[in-house]
């Protein structure tokens, strides 16, 4: 055997050791990135996950409304229920060895998750409320609900990137909250995708599908529902 030959078995086996660990059927890359840039890739895919991405996305949620940053613990609480309480859930799964790993790589174990994780919001919601908490923040959870409900359903069949659409749905509502300055934030939508790639956790529609539905969808009912409740 040629060492083309072994590279490309080697290739391909990867991409069957990821078919079957994330329960996709369809083409995923198999091509191996190593060294420095396969270190940067898992960079970008730990630093902005969705939770933590989200959570930015919480705390400064009530950034234009009167009292800010008196009000960021609302944002902190907010947080608390979409972001940490089913985060916690995930890594104690993890440990269990009932899911994968932290990013629910198999896509057959995301729709229960995101189910309870919807469970949660709803809670903090409602919590929200009972503390008049500003209706800037209700507006995001409400925002991300819509989100998280169809990424649930999407996901009993087909593996969307919830990196990309956590991601492209922050950048574009943080810049239609704080203006063109914001814009740079963009480039790091394909920066993060192209991680998803090199880590073979995604096909490129996989992450292509998630970015347009997160900057579309998601960040777009936000806007709608901050025109008309604020």
């Amino acid at each position: 055997m040629t060492d083309g030959q072994a590279r490309a078995g080697k290739g391909t086996e990867i991409a069957a050791d990821t078919v079957a660990s994330t329960g996709e059927t369809g083409h995923v890359p198999p091509q191996l990135v190593t060294g420095p840039w396969r270190t940067v890739a898992r960079v970008l895919t730990e630093v902005f996950q969705p939770p933590v991405v989200v959570l930015v996305l919480l705390l400064i949620s009530p950034a234009t409304e009167p009292g800010f940053p008196g009000t960021i613990w609302f944002g902190m609480l907010a947080a608390l229920f979409v972001c940490v309480l089913p985060l916690a859930y995930v890594l104690v799964m993890v440990k269990l060895g009932r899911i994968t790993d932290h990013h629910v790589s198999d896509r057959r174990q995301r729709p229960a998750l995101l189910l309870m994780t919807l469970g949660s919001v709803l809670v903090g919601l409602l919590v929200l409320h009972l503390l008049n908490g500003p209706a800037g923040v209700a507006v995001m959870i409400i925002a991300l609900i819509g989100g998280i409900g169809v990424l649930a359903v999407v996901s009993a069949f087909w593996k969307m990137s919830g990196h990309a659409s956590a991601l492209s749905a922050a950048v574009v509502i943080t810049i239609l909250m704080f203006g063109p300055a914001w814009l740079p934030l963009l480039l790091l939508v394909p920066a993060v995708g192209w991680s998803r790639l090199v880590l073979r956790a995604h096909t490129l529609a996989q992450v292509i599908v998630g970015s347009l539905f997160g900057a579309v969808v998601i960040a777009g009912l936000w806007w709608l529902l901050r025109v008309w409740m604020l």
